[in-house]
């Protein structure tokens, strides 16, 4: 075996003092060296079913140890881990396990209140036959299959021997799904040596490496936020505090019982912490709340915090280039500091904006489409060349799709998305996905889904014109929705329209989805939106 390499993401790990703590969890600690030792008996286990470099093994995991040492295994051998959203349901598992290629899927039964095992059990054979075995954290006898693949209980795949560190900084180490422009998820694919590079990098801009120094992760690890943060404290070689899942009440018990100090989420998230909590300064510990705005109703929360102790500052990432790519200076005045955009983490990277009606490059202070480069940024999408290439400039610079302008500083600020991907529930939402299974309806003849905005959270709603002679069953609607996606992104309202709005314009004739969302506001801001409708942002 070699040495480990510095550019590796298990070597950040392995570099650690093996007695320091590093998960907090519900039921006590796990040390770093017990996390290195797992994730290489683990890693033993998979070689073992033959996984090697560049194979993809899905995660579908809640947080938790299972997780990180699975992920770990993952690069100490040179495979790829493709992380799935427990959110998700049949239909997503059943397009993302082929096209990321997956040999392996790593899974919980059960994450919080979802059946993960009713999920797979749903997915049609012929979408599982890349798979060589399933592995569960649970009882293999209690999970069905489709298709008859073998199942594994993870405890029993590990095996005892030297230390494992084959995989190279080179490596494919990480796969996350974004919004696609087909409608279907992209898959973007990180290396270990960019990964492990914006960890350090993260965790000296943080200031995460002083001994009293602890990270809150309550956002999914599935995600580039919450993983992006994990990574940067294990870099910095400190404790995560690592809920299952987000509970506002539970995760402000953590932040003051455990004494953090950084932590990173929505301003839904923030919000919501703060209610759960009577003191007039309940955190005291936490230097910084970094955010990214996924509720715009929440226009107050800034001053909110303030009042409450609470810096906020405003981030900027996303699955190509990483979360915590910017975050906004911790000395500048209040309202500035919670805007969303900053100044990059990384002494290399750097940002422009572009008019795209023009292509020239606009000045500061002038709003054009956001451009970025630097070593995070993404090896591409794995499996579609033509994406990756669209999605690149010339220099090699990676197009965002966001509205914003430079502020002069070497940083920029945030304005909007220029795409219409949602924002729900922390997550970002292609609209095409949910339409797709309204149109499946017999009755739907077409299919809007915007989002509103609502103070408790951003929520779907959808816009229908029926067939002639059909009759809207809007319960039933919202029930099919439910059962083929995540309960995210099903709507919480089914509304028919004889038409939708459009305007004509020189490149043809477009559908006014900022007309619908105001519509789609006003609805649910009437109290027509029951609360078993609504999901769960857990």
């Amino acid at each position: 075996m070699s040495a480990p390499s510095p550019g590796t993401l298990h070597g950040l790990v392995d570099a650690v003092d093996g007695g320091f703590p590093c998960l907090v969890l519900p039921g006590g600690e796990v040390s770093y060296g017990a996390l290195a030792q797992r994730s290489s008996d683990l890693a033993h286990g998979l070689h073992a079913l033959g996984i090697g470099r560049s194979d993809r093994v899905a995660l579908w995991l809640p947080n938790g140890p299972a997780w990180l040492e699975a992920f770990l295994a993952c690069t100490r051998l040179g495979a790829v881990a493709v992380a799935v959203n427990t959110r998700f349901r049949s239909r997503e598992l059943a397009d993302i396990l082929p096209r990321a290629g997956c040999s392996l899927l790593i899974m919980a039964p059960q994450a919080g209140s979802a059946a993960l095992a009713d999920a797979l059990a749903a997915v049609p054979a012929e979408r599982l036959t890349g798979l060589r075995a399933v592995v569960t954290t649970g009882d293999p006898a209690a999970l069905r299959v489709p298709g008859g693949i073998p199942v594994i209980a993870l405890d029993a795949l590990r095996a005892a021997g030297p230390r494992v560190q084959d995989g190279r900084p080179g490596d494919g180490c990480v796969v996350f799904t974004t919004s696609g422009t087909t409608g279907l998820p992209k898959l973007v694919l990180h290396a270990q040596s960019g990964v492990a590079r914006h960890g350090r990098e993260v965790a000296a801009a943080f200031g995460l490496d002083g001994p009293r120094e602890r990270a809150l992760v309550a956002l999914p690890l599935c995600g580039v936020f919450g993983f992006s943060l994990a990574v940067a404290t294990l870099a910095a070689g400190r404790p995560i505090v690592l809920p299952e899942a987000f509970d506002p009440s539970e995760s402000a018990r953590l932040l003051r019982d455990e004494a953090v100090t950084v932590a990173v989420g929505t301003n839904e998230m923030l919000d919501r912490m703060l209610d759960a909590r009577a003191e007039e300064r309940p955190f005291p510990a936490l230097r910084f709340f970094g955010h990214a705005t996924f509720n715009p109703a929440l226009v107050d929360l800034p001053a909110k915090a303030e009042r409450r102790g609470v810096t906020l500052r405003g981030l900027f990432g996303m699955s190509e280039c990483l979360a915590l790519f910017a975050i906004r200076p911790a000395d500048a005045p209040a309202e500035p500091r919670a805007v969303a955009g900053g100044v990059p983490i990384s002494p290399q990277g750097r940002v422009r904006a572009r008019n795209t009606a023009t292509g020239a490059l606009v000045p500061p202070g002038q709003p054009g489409e956001i451009e970025l480069t630097g070593p995070s940024l993404m090896l591409g999408y794995l499996g579609d060349a033509a994406a990756t290439a669209r999605a690149m400039t010339p220099d090699g610079w990676l197009r965002t799709g966001d509205l914003g302008q430079v502020d002069g500083d070497g940083g920029f600020t945030h304005l909007a998305r220029m795409g219409d991907v949602l924002r729900v529930a922390g997550q970002l939402v292609d609209p095409r996905e949910v339409e797709a299974v309204l149109l499946e309806d017999p009755a739907i003849a077409a299919a809007q889904v915007v989002e509103a905005a609502r103070r408790e959270g951003a929520r779907p709603v959808a816009f229908v014109v029926l067939k002639p002679d059909a009759a809207l069953d809007e319960a039933a609607l919202i029930a099919r929705c439910r059962a083929s996606l995540a309960a995210f992104k099903a709507p919480v309202r089914v509304l028919a329209l004889p038409a939708f709005p459009t305007t004509d314009g020189p490149n043809g004739t477009k559908v006014r989805r900022a007309a619908l969302r105001d519509m789609a506001t006003a609805a649910v801001s009437q109290g027509a939106v029951s609360r078993e409708k609504q999901p769960r942002d857990g």
